[in-house]
């Protein structure tokens, strides 16, 4: 093989597509070591979010575009590296915990808590630390969702042990109280046991805490921007126009806390006939999508009305654990994904980097 220069290989590179970053991995600054060694070249590719099931393609990709420069035999490496992101100003980052994401709605009933543990569960497939609070104190539905069953372990008698199915980690107040048990508390109550939840759980090291937050924009929302570090947001909606209503109220409040909106999701976008395989609209269509262009935020995409999606988190077993390898899971994978991606690209968090600096009297 004849000798090549690092320019040439970057500019071959500069001419493969991160799908879901929507940029080239040169210009992501995804390539973080080109070596040559005469004819012989190794490339190390670093993606700032989780997607190993993504790895082999985006690998095949290089190769065949640096093979097509007529360089062949290339030595490819694709990792991932997560780190922690800018929270708000006001707050500070919580300790093991890289990012906390919130999954929330304007609206009850468009699928967000199933959309919830599905992302975190396709996250935890590619790879990431996962795990999910459940912020809906008065509905609290991922024990049922996630098949957990009992009550977290305490050993010290001040902070829980998370509840854990499918390898994810998980803390709920349904793991506390009976499932058939109405919750009749004020709103003060309410926000405290939020944070009790969140900070007297022994999450561990985490690069992504899904917190399903309940619908609407009221004292839950509140306490979450104003007293926990977040990340980044995603807003569920379905395409009919009085949900998406609502969920506009939830993305104009996470704007005005200053919490990043990762991008909109439509839930039960279409329904396609298990017999005739015709497809229909139900509720609407194209709703999401102009949501999204409207507010200049990313579409991260639709999931269908589909009825084993209900079936599967109603035994506990969600779709992405269900079905692996099915279609309705490699939509969930794909959103997980270009939601993780949009908040690999935000500011990153550097407190922990800077040195404490202490005065004292001598």
């Amino acid at each position: 093989m004849t000798e090549v220069s690092r320019d040439q290989v970057e500019a071959l590179l500069s001419e493969v597509q991160d799908r879901y970053l929507g940029q080239d991995i040169v210009s992501a600054k995804s390539v973080k070591d080109i070596g040559i060694d005469g004819g012989n070249v190794s490339v190390r590719i670093v993606l700032g979010y989780p997607a190993a099931g993504y790895h082999a393609e985006l690998k095949s990709e290089v190769l065949a575009k640096l093979e097509a420069g007529g360089i062949t035999g290339a030595n490819v490496v694709i990792e991932t590296n997560i780190v922690a992101h800018s929270v708000q100003k006001t707050v500070k980052r919580q300790d093991g915990i890289k990012n906390i994401v919130a999954v929330a709605s304007g609206k009850g009933g468009v699928g967000k808590s199933t959309t919830a543990v599905n992302l975190a569960l396709a996250l935890l497939a590619d790879g990431a630390k996962v795990g999910i609070l459940d912020a809906d104190i008065y509905g609290p539905s991922q024990p049922r969702m996630l098949g957990i069953t009992g009550q977290p372990e305490s050993a010290d008698g001040k902070t829980l042990k998370p509840m854990e199915n499918h390898g994810l980690k998980a803390m709920s107040i349904g793991f506390l109280i009976d499932e058939d048990t109405p919750m009749i508390w004020r709103g003060p109550m309410v926000t405290q046991a939020l944070e009790q939840l969140l900070n007297d759980t022994q999450w561990g090291d985490l690069d992504y805490l899904i917190v399903d937050l309940p619908p609407g924009t009221g004292d839950i929302q509140l306490t979450l921007s104003q007293k926990i570090p977040v990340s980044g947001a995603i807003i569920v909606t379905t395409p009919q126009d009085i949900a998406l209503l609502d969920a506009r109220k939830g993305l104009k409040m996470f704007e005005k806390v200053e919490v990043p909106i990762l991008g909109v999701v439509e839930n039960m976008s279409m329904h396609v006939c298990s017999q005739c395989n015709h497809v229909e609209h139900i509720f609407g269509e194209g709703g999401g999508k102009s949501m999204a262009e409207q507010y200049d935020v990313n579409y991260l995409g639709g999931l269908p009305l589909d009825r084993s999606i209900r079936e599967q988190v109603d035994g506990g077993n969600p779709t992405v654990v269900s079905d692996p390898d099915g279609k309705i899971t490699a939509i969930y994978k794909d959103i997980a994904r270009s939601a993780t991606a949009k908040l690999a690209v935000q500011a990153k968090d550097y407190s922990t980097k800077f040195p404490t600096i202490k005065i004292q009297n001598v």
